[in-house]
């Protein structure tokens, strides 16, 4: 059986040039491999498959944006002192485990103390975490320069420069991840006073980490004298919380409008706010109610929504031309 394909004009093709069927990535090889002996060339390509390696899966562009939306979302996060009895687990959010007697033991001021190096600790952490992010940024960013050299010898003969770091990057990265979760609060000094018992509970302070609270902005929806509210929690807490709810009138026009503002407590996650202004402009923000344990908290979800118009006010406008008294209704005479 034969078979005749038609339509290709191979005769056309320069068959006799050597890069006719290699694509530009074998054509840049091609003139690379010119400039380095045999056995240097080897080494060469072993040494950049390694580094290819490790920028394709250790430093992928694909981890570190995850990286860079996980530390926008601890930005937004809420930071809380955890006060433990050594034999519990962090997380544990059951309120009944810790019996209210341990804040009783604590003395108050110190803490106050507590809370104060608790916020400290936290915006180091996170100024830390971005320092360490931007390392990651960077490095990878000259590793891949130097892997897209045109020529082959430097990279040869800096690897050992190279290697340190690889070496370093991965360490900034075993850095990074440990950072990531808050651990335990470094206290100097004892908590509970001197109470005169005979054993005084052993207790860890941790620092613990909350979701950010935010608005619902599909279901949000605002009418003409009323808004609907709604928020939500990405990780629902076990137990359920109170929130601060605050809104006010942008560009009040009289003094009288500047008194459209309020905080109002709320325990659910919808709330709705009466008796607006129609076709005005509100701002509303929403935040977790202010706790005894809560160290630093540097961001709150706001959303602005304007009421609908409501009715005409006043008399229909008369035709120009045509001056006439408004007209009246039997109910209205």
């Amino acid at each position: 059986m034969n078979f005749q394909v038609t339509g290709l004009a191979l005769d056309k093709m320069k068959l006799d040039s050597p890069h006719s069927f290699l694509d530009s990535e074998e054509v840049e090889e091609a003139e690379d491999q010119q400039l380095l002996e045999p056995e240097a060339w080897r080494t060469f390509m072993e040494r950049r498959n390694v580094l290819r390696e490790f920028l394709t899966t250790d430093l992928s562009p694909q981890l570190l944006k995850r990286h860079h939306a996980r530390m926008q979302l601890l930005k937004k996060c809420s930071y809380y002192i955890e006060i433990l009895p050594k034999h519990l687990a962090l997380g544990d959010q059951n309120p009944l485990v810790l019996p209210n007697t341990m804040f009783q033991l604590i003395d108050p001021w110190k803490f106050q103390r507590m809370k104060k190096v608790g916020t400290a600790q936290t915006k180091i952490q996170l100024l830390l975490l971005g320092d360490l992010l931007e390392q990651l940024d960077q490095g990878r960013a000259a590793l891949d320069a130097l892997l897209e050299a045109p020529d082959p010898r430097p990279f040869l003969a800096g690897w050992g420069l190279v290697e340190q770091q690889l070496a370093d990057l991965t360490v900034v990265m075993d850095n990074f991840l440990a950072m990531m979760v808050p651990g335990h609060l470094h206290v100097k000094h004892r908590l509970v006073s001197d109470i005169g018992a005979t054993k005084i509970p052993h207790i860890r302070l941790m620092l613990s980490t909350k979701m950010p609270v935010m608005f619902d902005r599909k279901e949000s929806v605002a009418h003409q004298d009323w808004v609907s509210l709604r928020w939500f929690v990405t990780i629902q807490p076990a137990a359920p919380e109170q929130y601060e709810l605050r809104f006010k009138l942008l560009e009040p026009r009289t003094q009288q409008e500047c008194t459209q503002c309020g905080i109002v407590p709320v325990a659910a996650c919808t709330f709705d706010v009466h008796n607006l202004l129609p076709n005005r402009t509100y701002k509303f923000t929403i935040k977790r109610a202010e706790s005894y344990t809560l160290v630093y908290e540097p961001w709150r979800d706001s959303l602005t929504l304007q009421t609908t118009p409501g009715p005409p006010e006043g008399p229909a406008p008369s035709r120009l031309g045509k001056p006439s008294l408004p007209l009246t209704t039997p109910s209205e005479r």
